[in-house]
């Protein structure tokens, strides 16, 4: 199996200069963002010069800067098998400072996604998806837990939500093949980023329908098919990936979605607080008992 750029950078960790160190750690931390970058803005944000940048790529086996910003480009696009992933959260956090480095990684991401998503996209996903006729959620995997949680809250707002999420591909078209103008679809993918996500998406498009992509970086394939990209940062070179701040980029939809509904979302819940009162759907509902 062919080494990545991470599991190079881990192996000559020790044999790193201040400077190179520092290089090392951003890459680990921002590849997405220093896939993107000259050697030279790559060295004036880590404090190094664009000479040192060059030597730390020569030093690692490649071809000079432009081999070693492929490398990046290519974890963006296709990320770590799942191997791969343990063997570098091996080497890149130690037994006692995991829950501290998740935590404090998932922060990170969060600041990175408020900066990164376009707040344009943002209001125009939101006014797409409070006048469609039908709202489309497609996610599969690990990514079908964030399909199913929106669609939960969507389906109290709205009449007409379906949520497409670990079909057979022949399903998958048959749940999509009435969508048209007067839908939105919502395409949820995360590195490795999946097939049947970019194909439904794909396929929407082809069909007229409003297409929302949430996804991890403006590299991901669903960006091409997608009128609105909302970005939310799931990187982590670790056993599994971070959903922290896709969820609360979903979130935003949520509650964005509720204003914009305004007074038809308040009567709608009006109506389910009494259903589920009379129903006694949570504790506190039951006669006599409280909080």
């Amino acid at each position: 199996m062919p080494k990545n750029l991470l599991s190079i950078m881990n192996e000559h960790m020790s044999e790193f200069s201040k400077g190179q160190r520092l290089i090392a750690n951003f890459i680990a931390e921002h590849y997405d963002k220093a896939a993107f970058m000259t050697a030279s803005k790559l060295g004036t944000t880590v404090g190094v010069s664009e000479s040192t940048v060059v030597r730390f790529a020569t030093e690692l086996g490649y071809d000079g800067y432009p081999k070693m910003q492929k490398a990046m480009q290519e974890m963006i696009r296709d990320k770590l098998t799942s191997v791969q992933r343990i063997d570098v959260t091996k080497n890149r956090i130690a037994d006692g400072s995991v829950l501290e480095a998740v935590l404090n990684s998932d922060i990170e991401k969060i600041r990175r996604t408020i900066e990164e998503t376009s707040k344009e996209d943002f209001k125009e996903a939101v006014n797409a998806i409070s006048n469609a006729r039908t709202i489309y959620i497609f996610a599969v995997r690990s990514s079908a837990a964030l399909a199913s949680f929106l669609g939960y809250y969507y389906s109290l707002i709205f009449e007409n939500v379906k949520i497409i999420s670990n079909f057979g591909e022949t399903e998958i078209y048959e749940k999509l093949f009435r969508i048209s103008s007067e839908d939105v679809m919502i395409g949820i993918s995360f590195p490795r980023y999946s097939n049947a996500a970019i194909k439904a998406m794909t396929f929407a498009q082809r069909r007229g329908a409003k297409t929302i992509a949430v996804t991890d970086s403006m590299a991901s394939p669903l960006v091409e098919m997608s009128d609105c990209v909302l970005i939310a940062k799931s990187d982590m070179a670790s056993v599994v990936d971070s959903l922290v701040a896709p969820l609360s980029m979903i979130n935003a939809l949520i509650v964005a979605t509720v204003i914009n509904k305004g007074n038809d979302v308040k009567n709608t819940f009006g109506l389910l607080e009494n259903i589920w009162k009379e129903y006694e759907v949570y504790q506190n509902d039951k006669e006599g008992e409280s909080g």
